[in-house]
C-alpha cells in the first residue's frame, strides 16, 4: 500500500522541471536581455484520487533568469515540495522538502522578425539537493534539454516546446521501478484580450515516470496573467488531468518581477 501510494504522488516528486511564463508549462523563446534579471515566485496546489488513494499536495518554486546576452538566459530554480498521501481517512505519507535544483540555459539561435518565428534551445542540469529518501529527489545529477519555438502574432503568440530529460536514481528501488528517460511534448497560445490582461492556454503530454505505467499523463491549462506593470506580472491558472496518469487538478498561481 506504501508504495503504491508513493507512486500516486509521482506528478510531485519527480515532474521534470520546466519553467514558462507561468501558468503556463510550455516555455517561450523570450530572453531578458543583456544585463537584466527576472524573478518568478510559482506555486502548484494539487489535489488527486485514484481509488482509495488521495493525494494532496503542491510546490513554490523560486525561479531567478539573468540575461548574458540579448538571446542568452541562465536560470536557476529551487522547488519547496509538500505532499500528504491518505487511505480511507488515514495518514500513509506526509512530508515535504527542498527539491532538486535546476540550472538552465536558453538559447535563442534563430529569429525571423517579418514573420514573428523564433527558435531556442535549453540545455538543463539538475543537482541532487532534495532528500530522495523522503521523495523530492533523485539523488544524482541529472539533465537534458528542450527545443522551443515561439510564433508572433497580432492576437497574440504560439509556442511548442519538445524536450528529453534523462534522470538519474540515487535508490536502487526508484531505478528499478522508474524511468530513465522522460520526453515532453506541449504547445501553448496566449491571447491579448487587452493591453495588460493575457489569457493563456496548454495542453501537454510526457513520459510516465512509472514503469508499469499503461499511459502517460496528459494535461490542459487555463489561466490569466495580469501586467500590473511593463515588469511585474501575477498570474492564476487551472491544470486539469486528461486521463488517469495526471493529476486530477491543480491551482497554480505565481508573481513575476523583471529589473
Amino acid at each position: 500500500m506504501l508504495k503504491k501510494a508513493l507512486l500516486v504522488a509521482l506528478p510531485l516528486l519527480y515532474a521534470a522541471p520546466l519553467y514558462a511564463s507561468h501558468p503556463l508549462i510550455t516555455d517561450d523563446t523570450g530572453t531578458q536581455g543583456t544585463g537584466r534579471f527576472q524573478l518568478e515566485l510559482n506555486s502548484e496546489f494539487i489535489d488527486d484520487e485514484d481509488g482509495d488513494l488521495e493525494v494532496t499536495g503542491g510546490e513554490v518554486a523560486a525561479v531567478l533568469s539573468y540575461g548574458l546576452s540579448d538571446n542568452i538566459d541562465l536560470v536557476v530554480g529551487l522547488p519547496w515540495i509538500w505532499y500528504d498521501v491518505k487511505a480511507g481517512g488515514a495518514t500513509l505519507v506526509d512530508d515535504n522538502g527542498i527539491g532538486d535544483l535546476s540550472l538552465e540555459v536558453k538559447w535563442r539561435f534563430f529569429e525571423y522578425e517579418d514573420h514573428g518565428l523564433s527558435i531556442a534551445l535549453k540545455p538543463e542540469v539538475t543537482f541532487p539537493t532534495g532528500d530522495e529518501d523522503n521523495g523530492p529527489g533523485n539523488g544524482k545529477v541529472s539533465g537534458g534539454s528542450s527545443l522551443i519555438v515561439s510564433k508572433e502574432g497580432i492576437l497574440g503568440r504560439l509556442h511548442l516546446n519538445l524536450g528529453y530529460m534523462r534522470n538519474e536514481y540515487g535508490l536502487e528501488e526508484d531505478d528499478l521501478f522508474l524511468h530513465n528517460d522522460i520526453w515532453h511534448a506541449s504547445f501553448a497560445g496566449e491571447i491579448n484580450l487587452t493591453a495588460d490582461i493575457t489569457a493563456v492556454g496548454n495542453i501537454g503530454v510526457e513520459t510516465n515516470p512509472e514503469k508499469d505505467a499503461e499511459e502517460d499523463p496528459s494535461f490542459f491549462i487555463g489561466g490569466l496573467i495580469y501586467s500590473v506593470t511593463e515588469d511585474f506580472d501575477v498570474d492564476a491558472g487551472v491544470k486539469w488531468g486528461l486521463n488517469d496518469a495526471e493529476t486530477d487538478r491543480a491551482f497554480l498561481a505565481g508573481i513575476a518581477a523583471r529589473f
